[in-house]
C-alpha cells in the first residue's frame, strides 16, 4: 500500500474502518485484496461480502457496546 500508518476506527453499531498500510488475511492466511486506502470491515457477521461491510448491520439492528 502506501506505507501510511494504519488506524482502525470502530463505528458505533457499524463496521471497523481501516485506514493506512495493513495486510488483510483470511482465516487461512491468504491475502485479501484491497482496492482502496480505506475499507470498512464487517463486525456483525452478516455481510454477504465478508470481510467487508455491505450495510446489512443496519437492517439487522446490530448494536455495539462502549464504542
Amino acid at each position: 500500500m502506501t506505507g501510511e500508518r494504519a488506524t482502525i476506527t470502530p463505528y458505533p453499531d457499524g463496521p471497523l474502518l481501516v485506514r493506512g498500510d495493513v495486510d488483510l488475511r483470511t482465516p487461512d492466511g491468504e491475502p485479501v485484496q484491497r482496492n482502496r486506502r480505506t475499507v470498512a470491515l464487517c463486525r456483525c457477521g452478516l455481510s454477504m461480502i465478508k470481510p467487508f461491510c455491505d450495510g446489512t448491520h443496519k437492517a439487522a439492528g446490530f448494536r455495539t457496546e462502549g464504542d
